[in-house]
Order: structure tokens, then sequence, then C-alpha cells
């Protein structure tokens, strides 16, 4: 699996538009492994997606980083009410400091 991964997206619109921008430019993303899954209500979901540099309680400082193959480690951040989902690569910090959106 590849994603687009973005450094320091300060909301989902923000993503969305690099995300566009990159595929138009002909890049293909990253191989990432998914090591945890927090699944969020609509309103949370929409909460954290407006503010991806707030520090979250379920990102640790662990969570990011690659693993041994160089895929990039990170977390499956799932809306359950609409399926959308953001990944996140805290690269050791609290906040999503590289976040992309899962297809």
């Amino acid at each position: 699996m590849r994603a687009l991964f973005g450094r320091k997206m300060a909301s989902l619109e923000e993503l969305m538009e690099a995300t566009r921008q990159a595929k138009k430019e002909g890049f293909t993303g990253s191989t990432y492994e998914v090591t945890k899954e927090i699944t969020l209500n609509d309103y949370a979901f929409q909460e954290f997606v407006k503010d991806l540099l707030e520090d979250q309680p379920w990102i640790e400082k662990d969570d990011g980083g690659s693993n041994q193959n160089g895929e990039i480690r990170c977390i499956r951040v799932t809306n359950l009410d609409t399926g959308e989902r953001v990944l996140v690569n805290s690269e050791g910090y609290d906040y999503p400091r590289y976040t992309a959106i899962e297809e």
C-alpha cells in the first residue's frame, strides 16, 4: 500500500489539496505499515481534522518513524460514520507531523 504523506498539514482541506497536487505531478507516495487503529465518531473526527497540528492524547512519540523495511509506521484514524481514513506518522512528536489520506 502507498500513500502521499504531507508534512505539517494544518487541516484536512490542506492535506486534500496537497494530495491532489502531488498526484497531478505524478507522485506515487510511500509504502506504509499501520501500527495502531483509532476510530472516532464524526464529531470527534471533524474536530481532529480541522487542526492536524494539535497534540492528540492517542499519539505516542514512538508511533511513527520507519520499520526495518523502510515503510512508514503510522496510525490509521477512521471516521466511524463516513469511513474516511487519515494516516498519521508522528515522527517522535505528540501531534500528526506527517499525514496522508488513505484511499
